[in-house]
């Protein structure tokens, strides 16, 4: 739900990752910085009146509702993958991925990311670019920029070879207690084509959280209206999340069980394919031998895990990745290196 580049595109694009073709991910400095708890009533000092009540916290973007679920799962890998990363300043980074496949194409890409000099928090400066391009000299590319304490835009396209794909645009703005989006996405005027998205969420309590997503798209021939709403509680130590549409219904459940072990559970239905699905994840940390495992299962007997390890003190990194597909005996496994 709320994919626009994949709802609006002429035809569908392989799933984005950070070594494959689709937009690139989003890099850091997107995500806002965590916001304090707020104070509860009982927490206030006692004696004192007339004092204005505690404000609610900003519950962050709409589009992140389910993400924290979704980092406990694996990524699924195939064939061989070797990543170069080189810092050319302290705003400007290149880096160098060349895949070699046994199902499809080998390919390498060039990507660049320059972070600009405008501080907004710890571990946040803008404006940020990022973009790559394969051998094939297909491009993609993401800008945002904070225009201002509240404003963030977002500008993302994508090519191949020479021709415009998707692109899309859209700005958030976050209040003290909400946060609302509105994307743009593969507008034509000529062609009476598009797909409008807007995004609300508000803080109820510091830990409820509830919103909607309306999405809006036409093309010669077809236009129609598609709406969902979302709720999220936030725990000690737990995520709770369920979104409510027209498209189907999805719901997931994310547990810290300690700093070395997380655990997740996803619920899918969806009514344009008449189908359900339900997986488990988990991802074991073990910092003192640089170690991190993910694994999942889900109800169509697909199992996968990955496992990556940081060579420290050398800047290297090894990834080793496989899928296991009962039901049609399909096994996928993957090999990865990043230097830098």
């Amino acid at each position: 739900m709320g994919s626009v580049l994949a709802a609006s595109s002429p035809s569908p694009s392989p799933a984005a990752a950070a070594s494959g073709p689709g937009l690139v991910s989003v890099p850091p400095g997107f995500t806002m910085p965590p916001v304090s708890p707020a104070l509860t009533p009982s927490s206030a000092p006692s004696g004192q009146q007339g004092e204005p009540e505690p404000t609610l916290p900003n519950p962050g973007a709409f589009e992140e509702c389910h993400r924290k679920c979704k980092e406990v799962y694996p990524m699924q890998m195939e064939g061989v993958r070797l990543t170069v990363n080189k810092g050319l300043s302290n705003h400007f980074q290149v880096n160098h991925t060349v895949m070699l496949s046994t199902l499809g194409d080998s390919s390498y890409r060039f990507g660049a990311t320059y972070v600009g000099s405008k501080q907004t928090g710890p571990a946040e400066s803008f404006p940020v670019m990022v973009g790559d391009m394969d051998n094939n000299g297909s491009l993609n590319a993401q800008i945002i920029h904070q225009v201002s304490d509240r404003v963030r835009s977002k500008l993302a396209f994508q090519t191949q070879q020479q021709k415009f794909v998707n692109w899309q645009g859209d700005a958030e703005f976050r209040g003290n207690d909400f946060t609302a989006t509105v994307t743009l996405g593969n507008p034509d005027v000529l062609v009476g084509s598009g797909i409008i998205v807007a995004h609300y969420l508000q803080s109820v309590t510091p830990s409820l959280a509830l919103g909607g997503e309306l999405v809006y798209h036409r093309r010669p021939g077809e236009e129609g209206t598609v709406m969902s709403l979302a709720g999220r509680y936030t725990g000690s130590n737990f995520i709770a999340t369920v979104t409510l549409g027209g498209a189907g219904a999805h719901a997931t459940y994310y547990h810290k069980a300690n700093e070395q072990l997380q655990l997740g559970v996803e619920f899918e239905a969806s009514t344009r394919m008449q189908e359900t699905s339900m997986s488990l994840g988990y991802q074991l940390d073990v910092p003192k031998a640089n170690l991190l495992f993910k694994g999942s299962v889900d109800s169509n007997w697909v199992v996968g895990a990955t496992l990556e390890k940081k060579l420290v003190p050398l800047p290297l990194s090894l990834a080793l990745g496989a899928f296991l597909n009962h039901r049609k005996n399909k096994f996928q496994c993957g090999f990865g290196i990043t230097i830098g």
